[in-house]
């Protein structure tokens, strides 16, 4: 049933370059994640396993704290600064039906089943811990919430995020409850697949896995859901705007999620294995808020070098997240150049090295193609896809 949008909140209608950059620094950081899963045995498989994370405080080397130090900056962080981004461009997506006098939904659910069908064949395709197709289905609940009050939507976010949470401290619970199984040994059968394996082997092992590989946004509902709604109050609150009262919001945030985030999910990695789900999807996701103060304060007060290659990344985030994914599934499986085979055991620097390299990659592919072009080559084909072919209906009144 679709609703009449008959008035927009008091936001601007230009494009935000905060956002850009944000965008651009989400996408680059969830690299720093998943740059760990294709270089690890068995890849993808390798999640469900148990990734082989180090122990600084056993092993307190360069490599070791090194390691550490990356993982922990992005691990969970990035994730959920982008999901709280997608919230955010769908109440810019309803604020602009507004101020046309559009019905809505509208035309969104079939943005979003084209979403789904985007991330299903980057499920198959390419990588197995696709984001894109959780983002769908939340979106099409969240863009039914944003026709409703805002009391529904505030009982709605905090329901969903006091679910989430009494769900990760069940499993943390479990986890302590365990007995300690020693270090994590790869799966010697996924190992030899994404090492030397064909590429059709690989799809076909996504899809016999599908619903093992898909657990993430299952799991992670709930706190998708409070994120892309926290996005619409944060963008409704005038978090993102160039004003006064958005530069004291981001104040506000940097101190409040880096302040409380970052001793804690020191502590949650510190605190090993048995405290990892509690550190990626519960005390992450306010460290991306801080994340989103520390940017937007920098930008507010200084001239950052590298905000034009991040803003790049950011117009062009669909297609960046996909290229990086499409890059490291190259470089690293037999398919490719199977450096995670080659290099496998010889330490993490090659591996942060692999991700300075592909993220090089795309500022400079996405600068360079937005010299020529307006859209990412991926945005291109989803506007394509998406746009209105006949006259535009007369607004509701």
């Amino acid at each position: 049933m679709a609703h009449t949008t008959l008035a927009a909140p008091a936001v601007t209608s230009t494009r935000l370059p905060l956002l850009d950059v944000l965008r651009g620094a989400a996408i680059l950081g969830t690299l720093m994640t998943n740059v760990w899963i294709f270089a690890s045995p068995g890849s993808e498989w390798s999640v469900l396993g148990g990734l082989d994370l180090p122990d600084p405080v056993a092993d307190p080397s360069a490599a070791s704290i090194a390691e550490t130090v990356f993982r922990f900056l992005a691990d969970g962080k990035f994730l959920s600064l982008l999901t709280i981004l997608f919230g955010v461009g769908l109440a810019i997506q309803y604020d602009s039906a507004a101020r046309r006098g559009e019905p809505w939904p509208g035309r969104y659910p079939r943005r979003a089943a084209f979403l789904f069908l985007e991330g299903t064949v980057h499920f198959v395709l390419v990588f197995a811990w696709d984001v894109l197709m959780g983002y769908a289905v939340t979106a099409l609940l969240v863009a039914w919430l944003l026709a409703r009050s805002e009391r529904v939507r505030r009982v709605t976010m905090w329901v969903a995020g006091g679910v989430h949470l009494a769900l990760i401290g069940l499993v943390t619970l479990g986890d302590l409850a365990k007995p300690d199984s020693g270090p994590t040994t790869p799966d010697p059968a996924a190992a030899r697949l994404y090492a030397h394996g064909g590429y059709l082997e690989q799809i076909a092992f996504r899809l016999d896995h599908a619903l093992a590989l898909r657990i993430e946004p299952v799991f992670s509902f709930g706190l998708l859901v409070f994120l892309f709604l926290l996005g619409v109050r944060l963008h409704r609150a005038g978090a993102f705007s160039p004003t006064a009262g958005g530069r004291r919001i981001r104040v506000r945030m940097a101190a409040l999620g880096l302040g409380l985030g970052l001793p804690a999910g020191a502590a949650a990695a510190l605190g090993g294995h048995d405290f990892f789900v509690l550190g990626r999807y519960g005390i992450a996701p306010l460290v991306a808020v801080g994340y989103i103060g520390l940017i937007g304060c920098a930008l507010d007060r200084f001239r950052v070098p590298g905000a034009g290659a991040l803003g790049s990344v950011g117009r062009t985030a669909l297609s960046c997240y996909v290229g990086q994914n499409l890059l490291c599934m190259l470089l690293c499986y037999g398919i490719g150049l199977g450096l995670a085979d080659r290099l496998g055991g010889s330490g993490p620097w090659w591996v942060m090295g692999l991700w300075a390299a592909v993220g090089l990659t795309l500022v400079t592919a996405s600068r360079l193609w937005l010299r020529r072009f307006d859209r990412g080559p991926l945005e291109a084909v989803q506007h394509w896809a998406l746009r209105r072919r006949g006259p535009r209906p007369e607004p509701r009144r």
